[in-house]
């Protein structure tokens, strides 16, 4: 049987000058995992190392996030990273400067009866 999702959260990160796609994708999933306590998986008894934990970010250029970065910056479970197409990059007034806001959604899958 697939593992089902428990749960899934979202959130944003910033680079505001540096244009570092990568630095905003660590801040969204750090946004996205504060906002869960893992209580649940500890009820149930279940070794955190077996989660399944599904990441994906959405950033305007998806080829310079370090995904194995962000992978590191998980704590728990079995990790996979996907880099999609999304996010905003927003230029300042004089185009020499971008902020990049990147989206992540973490979720967590398990194998339940």
């Amino acid at each position: 049987m697939p593992a089902k999702r428990v749960i899934l959260e979202m959130g944003t990160g910033n680079d505001l000058h540096g244009g570092d796609y990568t630095k905003a994708a660590l801040r969204a999933v750090q946004d996205a995992i504060h906002h869960s306590s893992l209580s649940m998986i500890r009820s149930l008894g279940v070794d955190s190392k077996t989660m399944l934990v599904d990441v994906t970010i959405g950033v305007q250029n998806p080829g310079k996030v370090d995904a194995e970065k962000v992978k590191a910056s998980l704590p728990h479970g079995k990790v996979t990273v996907k880099v999609v197409k999304g996010g905003l990059d927003v230029p300042d007034d004089t185009g020499k400067d971008t902020a990049v806001i990147a989206s992540a959604a973490v979720e967590v899958r398990l194998d339940l009866p």
